[in-house]
């Protein structure tokens, strides 16, 4: 059985479209290559019971849940309100989180807005790492990342070896054919190899070729067998490159 993540993009901002997200395909790619299978992603409000709702319900459904954004100092700022509420924590103030904001400010007080993202779930797991100042929260399977990119990517980097499931082996053939062409093919190819999971992607604007398949397993063996059956029955003219 494979390892799974659900991601959770909070942000009225994204909604709106005032800001584009990037935050969901890096996670998508960098999962992917950790083997952990994404199941869902949605983005969603900031809203505390929208967060609530959805962090417990992708609690439930998957071994992971990663959250991003909603985690600074303002008004707006209410993921941790929400992932509290979704497990029926207090909010706190906690002092680990309290005592490197202060080593961080130096002989500046701390204002009641940067205090504010001290206040955590009740219980949470704080993931300390060397290259920024606050760490990454955790409450259960739920890892709480900000939303600044930047930032969002520095965390997932040091806290990558956490999330961890069996890599998918990926092969692809580019091909001057449509894919009206070996449709035929594919559909006889998943008859022989169930458990093979293929796709198929034309593309218009590429010189080079016209169509991509693509081949994953987490059984190298399995997907190379199918590779080669596959090949086999395709034109070798229609064949542009395999990788």
């Amino acid at each position: 059985m494979s390892t799974t993540a659900g991601i959770l993009i909070i942000g009225d901002e994204i909604l709106s479209g005032k800001i584009q997200d990037e935050n969901a395909p890096y996670l998508l790619r960098e999962l992917r290559v950790q083997g952990v299978d994404v199941g869902r992603v949605h983005t969603i409000l900031d809203d505390i019971d929208v967060i609530a709702s959805d962090v417990a319900a992708f609690s439930k459904a998957y071994d992971y849940v990663l959250t991003s954004g909603g985690v600074g100092p303002t008004h707006d700022d209410v993921t941790m309100d929400g992932v509290a509420k979704a497990f029926g924590r207090r909010l706190v103030q906690n002092e680990r989180m309290t005592r490197m904001l202060e080593q961080a400010l130096g002989d500046t007080e701390p204002n009641a807005s940067q205090l504010k993202m001290c206040m955590l779930p009740d219980g949470a797991r704080l993931i300390e790492s060397p290259d920024l100042w606050f760490p990454l929260v955790r409450v259960e399977n739920v890892s709480i990342f900000p939303g600044i990119p930047r930032l969002l990517q520095a965390k997932f980097h040091s806290s990558r070896s956490d999330f961890s499931g069996q890599p998918v082996v990926l092969r692809r053939i580019f091909m001057v054919c449509f894919e009206s062409d070996v449709a035929e093919y594919l559909h006889q190819l998943l008859r022989e190899f169930p458990e093979l999971r293929l796709g198929s992607y034309p593309r218009v604007a590429d010189e080079d070729y016209r169509t991509m398949l693509t081949l994953e397993s987490r059984d190298r063996a399995y997907v190379d067998r199918a590779l080669r059956v596959l090949v086999e029955r395709i034109p070798s003219n229609d064949v542009v490159r395999v990788e």
